[in-house]
């Protein structure tokens, strides 16, 4: 197939048409004409919707390559099949919407430039990685969201408002101080990204020695794990996961997700719904579609990975929704919701090792859902920051009646996505259940325990959040209803595709979908969905216990993991880069000082007996072999 000129246009057209703010903020900052330009990032956003809408309808399954290092077998590789014709479709269509949404939040933000540079590149990367088929390219749009996200989540850079700070400046541990401003979560969110992407980047580089291609599609996975060996293969993929590991947020590396939230709500909806966290599970899912490891069941080491993949995204997820039920910052009780969802996918595509392909259907499908409610969500969050002017979940029916767009648009959001039948995330659930039902032939009953566990406190929050925001919560000390109707507008349009999906669902519009109803059906699925909507309800009526206040410290304090992440790692850091320092310090005096001044001494030495008098040397020598002579009879030479 000839290389179609709307491919480059696709991760080019939001870029380029993101320069003329940034460049006009670098030459005229604030100037009434510059800050009407963002509509042409807006633009930029739509024009790679409208292409990878025609992508997903119109193209057919196949991949499309352009030729790079030949002679190396690299080259720019983009694949359109299932999983990146469905994504691509999903992260340019929330990118467009809460690029609107940004129109109105951030028209009057300091650093409009930077901001909608770094928000179409952040765009325009997570659309390489999902349409890259090349390891090497998918590298390039990897790194392009670390860089973004750093921009992003460090944006309002001064650290001059408290609305953009995450924690309480009054709550300590010990000596840490839970409270974090911009420049710190930005910083939070790039090294710990970096730890992943590194031994990522060796494990890129080990596939491409090993089988001399980059290619997904192409690299003959089964052959190259019985080349390696048990060993090999452990060590690769876990290398190989780290990154996705990290960018996703799961335990141990959960901490930067929740200071993240010290960006622009614009980001933390783009960031948590279908961009960087997503980017980690759908990586994941994307590797095992071509690994198919249920096919590779005879292959040493490939059962560790995925029963570590399965058992690391449960506990995660179970963390996360804990986590979330003792918060009461409005973003990073969402935070907390994203992180325990991204686990649940992770385990769901795990389970495909043990039973097929339908395991990374659940999991993707159980992404797209969860992207446009947390979407919603986060925007819903963005307008009551700015009308309450708080962070912190704050709202009763009186502020409901006055944001009657926002209250709907939380109560839809929030039931879809918990999981209570018959709406959308119900069905998909299901599906979800049934594979941990089917798993414990193979792995036991704890995964089954462990979702269902997951599934009632995930559902107590979210009802938590609405009703804090809505229903029971304080009385806003200030309320500001001044505009919001693009903002209301984007949030609104994003929440019905919630209905969308139940559509397509329930009809089997897509064949993948055809088990998701049948799932529902069963027993199992449908007790778990009653005990959602028992404890969603209870977390409407009663949002706060007063008994449990001393476990809601500990939870909000996210079980003392922010100390174990800013206090005793760096200080094993600061030691080893202390040990690291003294022993470079000794080398190098041992090399530039101690060597040469010994040697230098030796020389001095030897010159001193190079005085050009023949009967001296005599002495010395014959000195020597008296001196041999002596200690050889000593030593009882023969």
């Amino acid at each position: 197939m000839t290389f179609p000129a709307y491919i480059p246009v696709l991760f080019l057209a939001p870029i380029f048409l993101s320069l003329p703010i940034a460049l006009a903020w670098v030459y005229r900052p604030g100037a009434a004409w510059a800050r009407k330009l963002p509509i042409l990032s807006v633009l930029g956003l739509f024009i790679s919707l409208i292409i990878s809408l025609y992508i997903l309808f119109r193209v057919p399954s196949e991949s499309v390559t352009i030729q790079w290092l030949p002679g190396f077998d690299i080259n720019f590789v983009f694949t359109f099949d299932y999983l990146s014709k469905y994504m691509g479709a999903l992260t340019a269509f929330i990118a467009f919407l809460i690029g609107v949404y940004g129109l109105e939040y951030m028209k009057d933000d300091y650093r409009l430039g930077w901001y909608w540079f770094f928000f179409n590149t952040f765009t325009a990367s997570m659309l390489l990685v999902v349409y890259s088929d090349n390891l090497l390219m998918l590298l390039i749009g990897w790194e392009g969201l670390g860089l973004a996200s750093w921009g992003l989540i460090g944006h309002w850079f001064r650290d001059d408002d408290d609305l953009s700070y995450v924690g309480d400046s009054k709550r300590r541990i010990g000596p840490l101080r839970l409270f974090w401003s911009p420049t710190t979560g930005g910083w939070r969110a790039i090294s710990t990204i970096r730890f992943g992407d590194m031994p990522m980047f060796f494990a890129i580089a080990a596939i491409y020695a090993l089988t001399g291609t980059l290619d997904i599609s192409q690299i003959p996975w089964g052959d190259m794990f019985q080349k390696i060996g048990i060993a090999g293969t452990v060590i690769l993929l876990f290398a190989f996961l780290l990154g996705p590991f990290t960018k996703s947020a799961q335990l141990p590396f959960s901490e930067w997700l929740m200071t993240a939230m010290t960006g622009p709500t614009t980001v933390s909806a783009l960031l948590h719904s279908a961009t960087m966290v997503a980017a980690g599970t759908y990586l994941f899912m994307k590797i095992t579609w071509y690994i198919k490891p249920w096919e590779l069941e005879g292959v040493p080491g490939l059962e560790i990975i995925y029963l570590l993949v399965l058992f690391l995204g449960l506990i995660s997820a179970l963390y996360g929704a804990l986590v979330a039920t003792g918060l009461l910052e409005r973003k990073v009780l969402l935070a907390a919701s994203t992180m325990s969802s991204l686990g649940l996918m992770f385990a769901a595509a795990s389970t495909s090792f043990w039973l097929g392909k339908i395991g990374l259907l659940v999991a993707f499908w159980y992404l797209m859902v969860h992207a446009f409610a947390k979407a919603t969500l986060f925007l819903v969050a963005g307008h009551l920051i700015h009308v309450t002017h708080s962070r912190f979940c704050e709202g009763d029916l009186e502020l409901g009646k006055k944001m009657k767009i926002g209250f709907g648009a939380t109560i839809i959001a929030t039931t879809f996505l918990a999981g209570i039948p018959p709406l959308t995330a119900y069905w998909v659930k299901s599906g979800m259940d049934e594979l941990m039902v089917e798993l414990i032939h193979d792995v036991g009953a704890l995964p089954l325990i462990l979702l269902i566990a997951v599934s009632v406190v995930y559902a107590a929050f979210l009802a938590k959040f609405l009703s804090l925001n809505f229903i029971k919560g304080t009385r806003p000390h200030h309320i500001d209803l001044h505009g919001g109707q693009l903002m209301s507008s984007a949030y609104a349009i994003m929440v019905s595709l919630m209905f969308v999906l139940l559509y397509v669902i329930i009809r089997e519009i897509d064949p993948s979908t055809s088990t998701f109803f049948e799932a529902g059906l069963e027993k199992t699925s449908f007790l778990v969905g009653i005990a959602v909507l028992i404890t969603y309800s209870g977390g409407l009526i009663m949002p706060r216990i007063r008994a449990l206040a001393n476990v809601g410290f500990v939870l909000s304090d996210r079980l003392y993991l922010p100390f174990l992440n800013d206090y005793i790692i760096p200080g094993i850091g600061w030691v080893i880069a202390s040990i690291v320092d003294h022993a470079n310090r000794g080398i190098d005096s041992l090399f530039h000082r101690w060597v040469p001044e010994f040697f230098e001494r030796i020389s001095r030495d030897i010159r001193k007996l190079q005085t050009g008098s023949l009967p001296i040397y005599i002495q010395i020598v014959s000195g020597i072999i008296i001196a041999i002579l002596i200690i050889g009879a000593l030593m009882g030479w023969r």
